[in-house]
């Protein structure tokens, strides 16, 4: 399953003291189901705000936001945040993994989350260890886990309930050159493997051009590249 993002005239600002900073002035997105699109741009110019937005984190000052077909505007935080569950899955550039929770627990957290348990459900995080290469990992801590292998865990924990969606914001961005590009390689693998719907935000050029599509914010506003 995969889905189509679409959004129309998003307007986000915030105040900075006396100053009202406009970080997105009309911008329009459309990502069809089933593509993986890069976001570029200059340091503090949104693109961070655009995924919370498109992620339902935040709400836009104006404009709309539809994945696959459900607008997020309609829903209470209850309802947002079921189908925010069932729907997206997120990867941060600081991986946010649980200290205390194993590789293999922390995959699984999302299922507990959803009230999902028992075999299946720890046989689908197995699984997706094993296709990121950390099966003898997964009775590890994260302070035993180098920064790649954390942010393994964190990608295979946000595919665990095999969300229509994956949003990623720089999630290379906190490891060395040769660990990124290792774990892009794995996105994109994974991405092509599930029919995931990807957006991810870097500032990595060259990572970008292995995307679909690449797209820069800037201004306020998103443009083709």
């Amino acid at each position: 399953m995969t889905v189509a993002v679409r959004a129309e005239r998003l307007a986000k600002s915030y105040r900075d003291g006396a100053r009202i900073v406009h970080v997105l002035e009309g911008a329009n997105l459309q990502v069809e189901a089933g593509e993986f699109v890069a976001v570029v741009g200059p340091s503090g110019c949104g693109k961070s705000t655009l995924l919370h937005l498109l992620g339902g984190l935040d709400r836009p000052d104006a404009g709309t936001i539809t994945i696959g077909g459900q607008p997020w505007g309609p829903l209470g935080s209850k309802a947002a945040a079921a189908f925010r569950n069932r729907t997206i899955g997120f990867v941060f550039q600081f991986q946010e993994l649980l200290a205390d929770f194993t590789a293999l627990e922390n995959v699984m957290l999302p299922g507990r989350i959803r009230g999902l348990a028992g075999a299946e459900l720890e046989q689908r995080a197995n699984g997706l260890l094993e296709e990121v290469g950390l099966t003898d990992r997964a009775g590890a801590f994260p302070s035993q886990l180098s920064g790649g292998e954390r942010q393994r865990v964190a990608l295979c924990r946000a595919l665990l309930l095999e969300p229509p969606l994956l949003l990623a914001d720089e999630p290379t961005g906190s490891l060395d050159p040769a660990s990124g590009d290792a774990v892009f390689e794995l996105m994109l693998g994974l991405q092509r493997r599930h029919g995931t719907t990807a957006l991810v935000v870097t500032h990595n050029p060259e990572l970008a051009e292995r995307c679909g599509r690449v797209l820069r914010l800037d201004e306020g506003r998103l443009t083709q590249l």
